[in-house]
């Protein structure tokens, strides 16, 4: 970004910038594919058994979460890559942990699923 521009103008920018990276992820990334068809899945659930304002924030803030940390996750898979291409202890270890993270968020986030719809449906 040049610094000749305005402020309003650099954050569009970066706005932009931001958009190609969630494309980019999206385009590229066999696990947020999954991610994005399940988050689409709950969010038409919610919509069929009407679940409350609260509901809809948990739930909304489980998928952002989830995707989200995918992403870092992918950026630290990538960064690892690009560093050091061959395989190494402390580079698989790197990478263990940030998939360990969207392991932990997706358990949750399945934990909120669950406490939502399975009244709804029993």
């Amino acid at each position: 970004m040049s610094k000749k521009d305005s402020f309003f103008v650099n954050r569009l920018k970066s706005i932009g910038y931001a958009f190609k990276g969630a494309f980019l992820l999206l385009k590229t990334e066999a696990s947020i594919k999954i991610q994005f068809a399940i988050a689409i899945l709950v969010t038409a659930a919610g919509f069929y058994f009407h679940i409350s304002t609260n509901e809809w924030i948990v739930q909304l803030l489980a998928i952002g979460l989830v995707m989200s940390i995918e992403g870092i996750n992918t950026a630290i898979e990538e960064i690892a890559n690009f560093i050091h291409p061959e395989h190494h202890n402390k580079i698989g270890f790197i990478k263990d942990i940030a998939a360990g993270a969207v392991f932990i968020a997706a358990l949750f986030a399945i934990i909120i699923g669950l406490t939502i719809y399975v009244p709804k449906i029993f």
